[in-house]
């Protein structure tokens, strides 16, 4: 890292661009009395921690005592602030001119301009959070619905690490006792009992796996749910994603093949975030322009997490919903079969599209998009697909894709260590895994960490955090 920890750092904290409020923060050894340098008010080293204080930052020149801005002041005495270190907020008006000129002076009083998320790496550093909660901070900044929120809230305050903390505090009483049978190795005695390792290597698996298994939740409420809306043309897909949006978004006509190219629009469903594509009719085209966008179509298909095939029920027998199904071999993804425009079909009976192994009652839908019928029905059974329970909110969620390649591969040492006592090998070896899913369970938490490892986080932070 090219940084001096022993620095005084700052930073413009809030947005750029104008605003009410702009915030700018210093940390360090030095943060009270190179504020006190351009502060008209109270003397701030002689002020309790947590208070605020109101009052000028001046730049002094050969001319006399300038006054650049009224601000408030709060400070906060480590070890009981953010980064562990004495911090200063400067709250002033939000004009980009102001903000750059208090940075300046601050500058040019001693502080140095930190570097991307150094004030989180100072928390970390100084012991006020582990890894796996330092990065939850900038999930928490880039959160952009409820869920996502309450994930990275969850993880923050250490639900994530305090689980990945006693999986391996188990572990590293087992491996000390491993350690110990290496230094009589020459005495023949076993002080760590093979059964009861195997059964708590078991336990551990079990766990790692049920949060690795929460990865591919906890990605798609990170990432948002790609949810493609798919089908012959005409079927009425635009139709739909306007009905959802509740906004004229996409051009609908009664002439196949208006969509040449995907739409894409975020909407917030129950607090979770699904982005939905709206694609060309599938047919086969001459059209060379329509052909292209049938071929981003299937690929956007093949990538969705979750695909809405709609049906024009006037027009599409079962066979032909089927062997669309066919094509589009998402027999692994989410799906919903929307029979659309019901209002053309009174008589319809859904259940003569089912079908075994494919379509079944739980991901068929009847409604009009055109008329809006069902439409909140749709929502719900949308919702329903990604979170099937508000229990699974609940559960710890791995969302970063860092933590669980640890977990990955913390699992798959432990395995070895389980076909190494199971197959008779020496106490050396499989103390050798033991240290390997040590070594990636702490990772985790930055109980053990490399340089490389920490830019890699840090660098990409905003500045100010």
């Amino acid at each position: 890292m090219n940084q001096n920890v022993n620095d005084t750092i700052v930073a413009i904290s809030t947005p750029p661009g104008q605003g009410a409020i702009g915030v700018i923060r210093l940390s360090g050894k030095d943060a009270f009395s190179i504020a006190d340098n351009c502060f008209k008010g109270k003397k701030l080293v002689l002020q309790p921690s947590h208070t605020a204080h109101f009052g000028r930052v001046v730049e002094n020149t050969p001319f006399g005592e300038i006054t650049i801005d009224e601000v408030v002041i709060t400070l906060f005495r480590g070890p009981t602030s953010y980064t562990g270190e004495d911090i200063v907020e400067i709250s002033c008006h939000g004009s980009s001119y102001i903000l750059q000129k208090i940075l300046q002076i601050l500058i040019s009083l001693g502080a140095r301009m930190a570097n991307p998320g150094e004030f989180t790496l100072r928390a970390f550093l100084n012991g006020k959070m582990d890894l796996s909660q330092a990065e939850a901070v900038a999930d928490l900044i880039a959160s952009e619905s409820q869920v996502s929120h309450s994930v990275a809230i969850n993880q923050m305050r250490g639900g994530f690490s305090g689980e990945i903390k006693a999986l391996r505090q188990e572990l590293i009483d087992f491996a000390a006792l491993l350690e110990l049978e290496l230094d009589f190795s020459e005495e023949d005695v076993e002080f760590a009992d093979r059964s009861k390792l195997v059964a708590l290597i078991q336990k551990l698996q079990k766990t790692i796996r049920t949060l690795m298994f929460s990865f591919e939740l906890g990605n798609v409420i990170k990432t948002g749910i790609a949810t493609v809306i798919a089908g012959r043309p005409n079927a009425g897909k635009s139709t739909l994603l306007n009905a959802l949006l509740n906004e004229e978004r996409a051009i609908v006509s009664d002439i196949a093949g208006t969509t040449r190219d995907t739409i894409e629009e975020n909407m917030t469903i129950n607090g979770l975030v699904f982005r939905f594509v709206d694609t060309a009719g599938i047919r086969e085209s001459r059209d060379t322009i329509e052909e292209i966008g049938v071929k981003k179509a299937l690929a956007e298909i093949r990538k969705g997490s979750l695909i809405l095939y709609m049906a024009d029920v006037s027009t599409t027998s079962p066979e032909m919903v089927w062997s669309d199904l066919e094509v589009f071999d998402i027999s692994g993804s989410r799906f919903l079969v929307l029979l659309n425009k019901v209002d053309l079909a009174s008589n319809l009976n859904p259940e003569v599209y089912f079908k075994e192994n494919l379509i079944h009652s739980g991901n068929i839908l009847a409604l009009s998009a055109l008329h809006s019928t069902h439409i909140d029905q749709l929502k719900d059974t949308i919702y329903r697909q990604v979170i099937s329970s508000p229990e699974m909110l609940d559960q710890t969620i791995v969302a970063n894709t860092r933590h669980y390649e640890a977990l990955y591969q913390a699992d798959n040492a432990l395995s070895a260590v389980l076909n190494g006592i199971h197959g008779g090998i020496s106490s050396d070896f499989i103390a050798l895994d033991l240290r390997q899913a040590l070594f990636h369970l702490g990772s985790i938490t930055g109980e053990i960490s490399s340089e490389d490892l920490l830019d890699s986080i840090f660098t990409r932070f905003c500045i100010g955090k």
